[in-house]
């Protein structure tokens, strides 16, 4: 075989690919172990003799640690740069993953669960920020749906994947086998990933001082577009923290009478809607110059989905996972937020701005996960089914009311969002 020597441009964009490629599919990981309760809560409800609320708490203990990190995250982004970063948040996660499986403490198994949150924090935002760094900043949507993708791959993975090695090994031993894993990336992190990019060594690429970081920090908190628009990612967003995450699949398999691995494989639909849906909007968001116009008709069409979903009875297997499908395509309109604020902020602080953005939209997980496990509870009707809480039909009709209400309060909100057309600030 003939061997093709690259030039030296095509070399550096083949690097940050790469380099890029990497930090994603840190994400990916971290998107893998941020979904994990949601395949195994009859194992927890067992294990541990939970209800659902205590489920749901032990689940949303990742986002305890993992919302208010992102402040913090941001900051050390744009001081320290993602290399460092990233390889530690890595070996975090394994840590964490191991805790959460090692036990039979609830406990150490919530400390495990705030580890696993701890070191994701850094996961998104880290790739993004070095997409800042080694990608054209016009193509900079796109590039958030890619990193988004291979996110939603991560938790399709947990969905599928996962639920039958559980079924064939067990909970703990494959939940080993991921911690495992996270070691061996976090030492390919540390060996590839850079921070700094030798063709362009822009001002930003250099370490700041803490006052600087603080002045950013304000300035991104005073923005008014920052804030609107991540309210509008936080409501897109809970089709996955209130519901792709956590309950869609005891709400598959409980009120629309699915077996567990068909319930899996159907919840799996919302991430691949989300997996394809991202890089799409990313990509024409670019193309056409809008934002806001697109969280418009998006948002309008996952609460008309969501309806539909939760409200008309005697759906099919095949429309439930078409409907859970174009729900996670719509909703993965989401990433365009990250585009806007990227749009308002200036570069040297993009990294802070995106953090805060990505807290707010990630609040979602942190209330909705325990809050609607105590809607089901105070709906059960005292069934349980090896040591696992079962809630009727109606329970979770009540409880997951929160996502057509919160698309169409989004589609409110994305009127008053400022068309940015793709113009970024320097």
């Amino acid at each position: 075989m003939q061997h093709v020597e690259l030039r030296p441009v095509e070399k550096a964009t083949y690097w940050a690919w790469v380099i890029c490629g990497l930090a994603a599919i840190y994400y990916c990981y971290e998107y893998f172990l941020r979904i994990t309760p949601s395949v195994i809560t009859p194992e927890l409800m067992r294990t541990y003799n939970l209800t659902g609320a205590e489920v749901g708490n032990l689940s949303a203990f990742y986002y305890h640690a993992y919302m208010p990190m992102q402040i913090v995250v941001g900051l050390l982004m744009d001081r320290f740069g993602p290399r460092r970063l990233l390889t530690l948040a890595c070996l975090l996660c394994a840590i964490g993953t191991y805790l959460f499986a090692g036990t039979s403490s609830l406990t150490i198994a919530m400390m495990g669960r705030f580890l696993v949150g701890f070191g994701s924090a850094f996961a998104f935002v880290g790739a993004l920020k070095l997409a800042t760094i080694w990608l054209p900043a016009n193509r900079f949507a796109l590039i958030s749906g890619i990193i988004t993708c291979l996110g939603m791959l991560g938790a399709m993975a947990g969905d599928i994947v996962l639920r039958r090695f559980v079924d064939i090994t067990g909970w703990q031993t494959t939940i080993y086998a991921s911690a495992f894993a996270g070691v061996v990336l976090a030492a390919i992190l540390w060996l590839v990933v850079r921070d700094v990019n030798p063709r362009y060594p822009a001002p930003h690429q250099h370490m700041m001082y803490f006052r600087d970081l603080m002045i950013g920090l304000w300035g991104a908190i005073k923005n008014g577009q920052v804030w609107l628009s991540s309210l509008v990612g936080f409501l897109l967003y809970i089709s996955l923290s209130a519901f792709g995450e956590m309950w869609g699949i005891p709400y598959l398999e409980q009120a629309q009478g699915l077996s567990r691995t068909e319930a899996a494989s159907a919840n799996a639909m919302i991430f691949l809607g989300w997996a394809i849906g991202a890089p799409f909007w990313g990509w024409f968001s670019d193309f056409v110059s809008r934002r806001r116009l697109l969280l418009i008709i998006s948002s309008i069409a996952a609460a008309l989905l969501a309806c539909i979903m939760l409200y008309v009875p005697g759906l099919s297997l095949v429309f439930t996972c078409t409907l859970l499908f174009l729900l996670g395509f719509f909703t993965s309109a989401e990433i365009l937020v990250f585009a806007i604020c990227r749009e308002v902020s200036s570069i040297a602080m993009v990294g802070t701005a995106i953090a805060l953005t990505n807290m707010i939209v990630m609040v979602g997980g942190n209330i909705f996960q325990p809050l609607m496990g105590k809607i089901l509870d105070l709906n059960w009707t005292s069934t349980m089914i090896d040591g696992a809480r079962i809630y009727p039909a109606s329970a979770y009709a009540i409880a997951l009311a929160v996502l057509p209400v919160g698309f169409g309060l989004a589609a409110i909100l994305s009127f008053f969002i400022r068309e940015t057309y793709g113009k970024i600030k320097v």
